[in-house]
């Protein structure tokens, strides 16, 4: 069984709603739906209501905006999936506490490391950033390049990483 899937892809590519679809097709007692965003204004608000529309009354809902390896740690069990929503707004979070591009590390290892000791199935979302131009500015050059330390980072430790482009999800490591 594929213990730790990875949804990536741009934005608004379907990797959120494949990640959903995925979660609800694998046998589990109890789904935990792990959500990073921190809603700052209206229109985030806005989506996460709508975002929870989407999943039904069987979903737990869980906001950890920052400690997501404790998270894992204290939430995976065996028949419990988690699903992780999204990485990119995780290492967003990360960057405003401490502005470091090293800041990330720690979170990070801590992280892969309550992945790979979790007992039961987790699915990790997260936005391609590395297709995009070069960003004009210092912070969202930092910002870019923090996810796809992240990005790769996870992807390494995955069992089965899948691209979605317009809507398509291709698997492009492990098994279908």
């Amino acid at each position: 069984m594929t213990h730790i899937t990875f949804v990536i892809g741009g934005c608004r590519s379907g990797k959120s709603s494949h990640a959903l679809r995925l979660a609800e097709s694998t046998p589990a007692r109890r789904r935990i739906f792990v959500a990073t965003c921190i809603p700052h204004d209206e229109e985030m608000r806005t989506r996460v209501v709508n975002h929870q529309g989407e999943r039904g009354g069987e979903w737990e809902t869980l906001e950890v905006p920052e400690a997501l390896a404790e998270a894992v740690a204290d939430h995976s069990r065996p028949g419990t999936l988690l699903l992780i929503d999204c990485l990119t707004l995780w290492t967003s979070n990360l960057l405003l506490a401490g502005d470091d591009p090293k800041s990330i590390n720690a979170p990070l290892d801590e992280l892969i490391a309550a992945l790979k000791a979790a007992p039961g199935p987790v699915i990790l979302v997260s936005n391609e950033v590395g297709t995009g131009i070069v960003p004009e500015n210092r912070l969202a050059r930092l910002y870019r390049d923090m996810v796809g330390k992240v990005n790769q980072t996870v992807a390494a430790c995955a069992d089965r990483v899948i691209l979605t482009v317009a809507g398509i999800p291709v698997t492009i490591k492990g098994n279908e």
